[in-house]
């Protein structure tokens, strides 16, 4: 089965690739780097969010 690669787009084997869904090494890891460095994230609706939940100083 192919299928896009969500880093560089470009098409590969899902069949023996153990960086599936990513085409190789390289573009797991930037995905990866970018989900460290706070890249991507997952979004909240505003209102399920307590302002008292974000004070961290309170909570120390």
């Amino acid at each position: 089965m192919d299928i896009i690669c969500p880093h560089c787009k470009k098409c590969t084997r899902t069949e023996n690739n153990p960086f599936r869904p990513f085409c190789s090494e390289r573009c797991k890891l930037i995905d990866l780097g970018t989900w460290a460095e706070e890249g991507y994230s997952v979004p909240v609706p505003p209102d399920s969010v307590d302002e008292e939940d974000l004070d961290v100083d309170k909570r120390i």
